[in-house]
């Protein structure tokens, strides 16, 4: 998520945010619920030597990270041979406690803004998930999109990939050779007119087809699927599915809650099983949407940073919105996919609703904390610093290993992708309509830890069961990649 300045650093522009997940990153925060969008940069060469932006970067770090007790007191630049490297060994001991899952990095001031903006991306328009058996599948198809209109969408299957017809390589035989990443760079980079053959089986049947990467802008709330009222044996239950916290998503939210209120829709199903977070302000403006029935003198979410920025902690009540529906019972459907904003949102409505408010699905990414980001204008570097943590009104937000141990109801649910989004036969809706209606469910269980901070044995099985399919994606993601998991 992000959040507009929250102060003036020496000329540099800090902003809140919480993004990324499914483990690639994420973050949450700020003073302002919009960044403020930077000019795009010109860079230029001076003061942009390697070691001059490590050195920045490293400053920035002992200036604002959340965590500074895990920062090495001494660490040699010089062996380390890019700036991003150098970041993840000075953040290496909270990631090892779980805090810091590469949640700070560096990223490109330019491709950042047109993300948050407008959801600029180049690419296939298609999100990608591995299952157990390393079998490759689309989960989800954006509109406008090179996979769109080739009649690529939900359910398919990626069986080979190749530049041509005779160069085709099957995905087994890729992830065999060189595993994960292989697959990753198969796909190509992500660059306008980048071509790839593709063999599809699963659904729409065994067929060939190319697709060229190309940009598009990713629509918040699908045009298709992403907002309706689910007539459910006559009760009305309003279903509203949020890919991603960027700015065009307020108009979009605003008009799903404008025909649940004219429709007296109380009981909602919000479907973030895929959404890696984004921006704050998008994030409060969720919660607001959803919360007609509470006071301006009710606290949304709490943000708080390190004892030395203490001026900057920030308590958001919640604000009426003139689309804001009373809702009684909601069910928020969400996986290991489902990070940063989109867990505020979650954790936000416990405290109210208590045990109407139910995880559906499988546990959350985890991820209670948010980055400011500071900008480097001459050099294209937005840095992303870990910076503050987020709580509920409860003050609960220790939930780094998702939020099925906070919740107070939650029930298993696989994601079908036999069936469309918000498909009342799609199991996770199904289910999520059945916790709605009262009915029985079996809990999520909450990750177990060891005292070494990792997940045990077991429960990692567990949670590979029961996500089915793990989303894809780079070592070192794009913006877009890391708010929308899967994405290529």
């Amino acid at each position: 998520m992000h959040h507009r300045p929250i102060a003036t650093l020496l000329a540099l522009s800090a902003m809140l945010s919480a993004c990324g997940g499914g483990g690639s990153s994420g973050s949450v925060g700020g003073s302002t619920p919009t960044p403020t969008p930077s000019s795009t940069p010109t860079p230029t060469a001076a003061g942009c030597s390697l070691r001059e932006r490590q050195d920045w970067a490293a400053a920035q770090l002992r200036e604002w990270y959340l965590f500074p007790e895990t920062l090495p007191t001494s660490l040699n630049p010089a062996s380390y041979a890019s700036v991003d490297t150098y970041i993840d060994a000075l953040t290496a001991t909270a990631r090892s406690q779980r805090r810091d899952r590469y949640f700070t990095y560096l990223t490109s001031i330019a491709e950042e803004d047109a993300y948050y903006q407008s959801g600029s991306s180049a690419g296939y328009g298609f999100r990608l998930g591995l299952d157990a058996s390393r079998r490759l599948f689309i989960t989800e198809a954006f509109e406008n999109s090179p996979a769109q209109a080739a009649n690529v969408g939900r359910g398919a299957e990626i069986v080979a990939i190749g530049t041509t017809t005779s160069n085709l390589r099957t995905v087994s035989a890729i992830v065999a050779a060189e595993g994960t990443a292989g697959l990753i760079d198969a796909l190509g980079p992500d660059t306008v007119g980048t071509s790839r053959v593709l063999q599809l089986g699963g659904a729409g049947g065994n067929r060939i087809v190319t697709i060229a990467k190309a940009d598009f802008d990713l629509q918040p709330v699908s045009s298709i699927y992403g907002a309706k009222v689910i007539n459910d044996g006559g009760r009305k239950v309003g279903y509203v599915n949020l890919r991603t916290f960027i700015s065009t998503a307020d108009p979009q939210l605003r008009a799903a809650f404008a025909q649940f209120r004219a429709q007296g829709v109380t009981d909602i199903i919000v479907d973030v099983r895929y959404n890696g977070g984004g921006l704050v302000s998008i994030a409060e403006l969720f919660g607001d949407l959803l919360g007609r029935n509470r006071s301006t003198s009710d606290v949304l979410s709490y943000t708080s940073f390190r004892s030395e920025k203490s001026s900057n902690n920030r308590t958001r009540n919640y604000t009426s919105q003139a689309e804001s529906v009373g809702v009684t019972r909601i069910a928020f459907i969400g996986t290991g996919g489902t990070a940063s904003a989109s867990e505020l949102v979650i954790n936000s409505t416990i405290p109210y609703l208590h045990a109407n408010a139910g995880l559906i699905g499988t546990n959350t990414y985890g991820k209670p904390v948010g980055q400011i980001a500071i900008d480097r204008v001459t050099c294209d570097d937005r840095l992303r610093v870990i910076a503050f943590a987020t709580q509920n009104a409860a003050r609960q937000g220790d939930y780094f290993n998702g939020l099925a141990g906070t919740v107070e109801a939650s029930c298993q649910a696989p994601d079908d992708i036999g069936h469309q989004l918000g498909d009342p036969l799609e199991a996770s809706t199904r289910q999520a309509l059945d916790f709605l209606a009262g009915r029985s469910c079996t809990p999520i269980s909450p990750a177990a830890v060891s005292a070494s901070g990792q997940r045990t044995q077991a429960q990692a099985q567990r949670q590979a069961w029961e996500s089915e399919r793990e989303l894809l994606s780079p070592t070192r993601p794009s913006t877009a990649q890391r708010e929308v998991p899967g994405l290529f």
